[in-house]
Formats: structure tokens, C-alpha cells, sequence
């Protein structure tokens, strides 16, 4: 039996990770009752309890969390705070067989942003095989659901007397300063931030991740069947990130919906374009494979369990 703490249960991930595991029978889960959610003895104790702590926090009450927790706990972090700190593994294993390593020793795991779930899948690929120079002056768009902001954002938008302007797709973190930046950077190993341009849109949950690519400036032999092949192999035989088949169109319209896989815990690659111009997309949940998912995969890998348990694939 694996106890697990989820400290910051109330939220948008913590919700769903605590829904995902209550009914797994390998699993006793610690919540602690809204009266003592922010007392410091009780999450101490019930850290120090647990053999997995999930926090589900803003940045620094996950750092003072971990200030509490004994060596013994393993720790799975789903804020910003340690994604890109010493010591920490990046918990998503599809990208090297060195990161599913470290992920399945870790005792400090930090789960991936979700716009950086995305972009790190195309971008770390295409960088450790060479076919993308480090320093290539990368752009990078992304649309999510308003989930992804949370209860006060998801209030906003399903509020009877709610803005007009919320129909609209909103573009936001225009001072280039996004706090995914840091690990987007680090973990693909770039020379430079990529031009960043997430944005906001009125459907619940999911989101498309999309990197477009000048063929010049690659590899001279990156055209789209290439880049198709490296990604097949990179990806083969994981059960978490699927790659499309080359040209694939979402729809028969040739559209390609953000919300297809809301409620799924999977990614999918979608490789198009031409010899000219190339495209890459990453599509999935932003509370999927973009946040409660991958926590709850981190853990199964780091309890050497199946890591699609209680998951939906």
C-alpha cells in the first residue's frame, strides 16, 4: 500500500489527482480537512507520514513544503518552483531513457508546465538529434483552455454575467517573461528563451502546442519525412506520447482541435508542412499529460508500477 499526501488538494490538479487515485486500491490517500489545509504541524505530519507527497501549491508553500519533508519522502512538485533547481529530476520520461533513469530513483520530482510539456516534446527531439541548432531563434504558440488558469479563471469564464471579450481567444504574457521559460530553455538545452506566445481560449480543457520551423535553418537533410522518422523512433514504443502519422490533418476539414483529447492523459506529435516551412505540434490535456496525468505517472514510475495506472490512455 503506497501512502500518498496530496498537500493543496482543493486546486484544479490537486482535484483531479485526488480523483485519479481515490479509487485505486494500492493507494491511501492523506487530505487533509479544510481547517488544517494551511496549518503547518498537520501538513508537516502528514508529509513526514506519507511515502509520496504531491504538491499541488503555489511556489512557495511548495518550498516551504519541502523544507518540512524528511529525506525519506518522496516528493512530486506540480508548481513552478523547482522545475529547473540542482538536485531535482524534470518528470517527464518519454524524453530520454536517462530521464525515465532518474525519474524512477528520484526522491524529488518536478512535473513539467503544460505549455512546456509541449514544447519540450518537439523541441528536446529535434535538438538532441541535431537536426535543430541550439541557437535556432525559436517561436513557439500555444492554445489551452482556460483550466489551465485555474479556479479563479475557470469561475471567470463560466460566469453567467461574464465579459464579452471572453468569447475571443486571448493572448497573454506579453512581456516575453512566462514562467515556463526558464524550463523550456533548460531542458532543450537552448542557447536562447524562445519567442513565446501562449494563449487563452473558451473551451474547458486541452491544448495545442505548435513550433514552426524554417527548413534552411536546419540540418541540410531536416526535411518533413526526416523529421517524421526521428520522431517515430524517439517516441517509439511509449504509451503516453503518440506520433501521427506524417501530413496527418486533426480533421478531415484539416483542422486541428485543441480540445480533442480533453480528458486523456496521452500527447500527440503531428509532424506537416513542406521542404520549405515545417511544422510541430504537440496536442493534449492541460490537466492531463499537461499536469495531473504526468504527476500521477511520475509516481507509478518512481513505485516501479505500471505508469499508465489509473490513467486515461
Amino acid at each position: 500500500m503506497i501512502k500518498v499526501f496530496i498537500d493543496g488538494s482543493s486546486g484544479t490538479t490537486g482535484l483531479r489527482i485526488r480523483q485519479r487515485l481515490s479509487d485505486r486500491p494500492d493507494v491511501a490517500l492523506t487530505v487533509l480537512p479544510d481547517n488544517l489545509r494551511k496549518d503547518y504541524e498537520a501538513r508537516k505530519s502528514a508529509i513526514n507520514q506519507s511515502d509520496i507527497t504531491f504538491l499541488c501549491l503555489p511556489d512557495d508553500a511548495a518550498r516551504e513544503a519541502v523544507s518540512m519533508a524528511g529525506n525519506d519522502v518522496r516528493i512530486i512538485d506540480a508548481s513552478t518552483a523547482h522545475r529547473t533547481a540542482p538536485g531535482w529530476c524534470y518528470g517527464f520520461p518519454e524524453l530520454s531513457p536517462e530521464f525515465r533513469t532518474q525519474l524512477a530513483k528520484s526522491k524529488r520530482t518536478a512535473v513539467p508546465g503544460c505549455h512546456a510539456s509541449g514544447f519540450a516534446a518537439l523541441v528536446y527531439p529535434m535538438v538532441a538529434s541535431g537536426l535543430l541548432p541550439a541557437d535556432y531563434p525559436l517561436a513557439c504558440h500555444s492554445v489551452t483552455g482556460y483550466s489551465g488558469g485555474g479556479k479563479g479563471m475557470i469561475s471567470e469564464y463560466e460566469a453567467a454575467s461574464r465579459s464579452p471579450l471572453l468569447v475571443s481567444p486571448r493572448q497573454y504574457a506579453l512581456s516575453q517573461l512566462h514562467k515556463h521559460l526558464p524550463e523550456m530553455t533548460k531542458i532543450c538545452a537552448l542557447k536562447s528563451p524562445p519567442l513565446f506566445s501562449p494563449i487563452v481560449a473558451d473551451f474547458y480543457s486541452g491544448m495545442v502546442v505548435t513550433v514552426p520551423l524554417h527548413a534552411y535553418l536546419l540540418a541540410p537533410d531536416a526535411t518533413p519525412a526526416k523529421v517524421h522518422e526521428m520522431f517515430h523512433e524517439h517516441y517509439r514504443g511509449q504509451k503516453l506520447v503518440k506520433v501521427l502519422p506524417l501530413g496527418t490533418d486533426g480533421e478531415p476539414s484539416g483542422f486541428f482541435a485543441a480540445n480533442a483529447l480533453s480528458g486523456k492523459d496521452y500527447m500527440e506529435i503531428l509532424i506537416h508542412g513542406n521542404s520549405q516551412r515545417i511544422l510541430l505540434a504537440a496536442r493534449f490535456d492541460n490537466l492531463g499529460k499537461g499536469a495531473s496525468g504526468a504527476a500521477i505517472q511520475c509516481m507509478n514510475i518512481m513505485c516501479g508500477l505500471e505508469e499508465t495506472l489509473g490513467l486515461e490512455v
